[in-house]
């Protein structure tokens, strides 16, 4: 099992800057990837921003490509999320997420391979 707690949200007008962690804690040896997936009122999760633990490899969303900067710190177990140049539509519940074994680039941008969820924070970015 891994544990999951996300920290760092809060509110800050457009134009701002967040940054989010996720630590982790339990099996986090096994850790194969770390994310980021938001949600919106009345819409889906989506996904936002991966990062292979061992490679350092890291994936985005479009909506947030040169944006948000996912990163890992491997002694803390711990995974961040910087938004930079914070919009509107980036207002949210951020979701951290984990899973442990490997997947394809495509899967690491669905929620449901991730087995692991934390119980979220709240971004919400004014105008």
């Amino acid at each position: 099992q891994v544990q999951l707690v996300e920290s760092g949200g809060g509110l800050v007008q457009a134009g701002g800057s967040l940054r989010l962690s996720c630590a982790a804690s339990g099996r986090t040896f096994s850790t194969y990837a770390m994310g980021w997936f938001r949600q919106a009122p009345g819409k889906e999760r989506e996904f936002v921003a991966t990062i292979r633990w061992s490679a350092g490899r890291t994936y985005y969303a479009d909506s947030v490509q040169g944006r948000f900067t996912v990163s890992r710190d491997g002694a803390k177990n711990t995974v961040y999320l910087q938004m930079n140049s914070l919009k509107p539509e980036d207002t949210a519940v951020y979701y951290c997420a984990a899973r442990t074994a490997y997947v394809s680039d495509y899967q690491l941008r669905q929620a449901g391979t991730y087995a692991y969820w934390g119980q979220g924070t709240q971004v919400t970015v004014s105008s």
